[in-house]
């Protein structure tokens, strides 16, 4: 570690040689390119409630927050409402239908809570690709148009740490 003491503010810098060697790394083996696809932003973090207009008024009528109109998306089996955070967003979920994912979800969560979160990609059918080869499993064989109206594809979580992730393309 080091100190800066130039310009307006002390700024310490400290970097263990593990730390440093992996920053200042190329790609991972020579000779071979960096992935052809990258993770971008983080787009949401869903919420399954079992009242969607309780839960939209909370964060409309209560916090203050820019609250979309109900979309249904039989396809997913869903009803969602984003909530508009400025950085992010949040995706309130709703069962639609008997088969949807979120009905089970709440019958074993009777409040809701926590069900996935969605990041950004530059190139989803590249990045399914490469996630396949590497062992990790989809929900689906193929990508499905997502609330956005962009392709989406959900990982499985017990590939993923116990997260359900969903790329969506940017």
């Amino acid at each position: 570690c080091k100190l800066d003491t130039g310009g307006l503010f002390r700024r310490v810098h400290c970097l263990s040689p593990a730390l440093r060697a992996y920053s200042a790394a190329g790609p991972p083996s020579p000779g071979i390119p960096g992935s052809l696809w990258r993770l971008g932003k983080l787009n949401h973090v869903a919420i399954a409630v079992p009242d969607l207009e309780k839960a939209a008024s909370l964060y409309r009528d209560v916090l203050g927050a820019q609250v979309s109109a109900v979309v249904p998306l039989p396809e997913h089996g869903v009803c969602t409402v984003f909530v508009e955070l400025g950085n992010t967003k949040l995706e309130l979920l709703h069962p639609l239908g008997e088969k949807s994912p979120i009905a089970g979800f709440l019958a074993k969560n009777k409040s809701g809570g926590m069900h996935h979160i969605c990041i950004e990609v530059d190139d989803i059918g590249a990045a399914i690709v490469d996630l396949k080869a590497k062992n990790i499993r989809t929900l689906s064989e193929q990508p499905r148009i997502g609330a956005h109206g962009k392709p989406v594809m959900f990982l499985h979580p017990k590939d993923c740490d116990g997260v359900l992730v969903e790329l969506e393309q940017a």
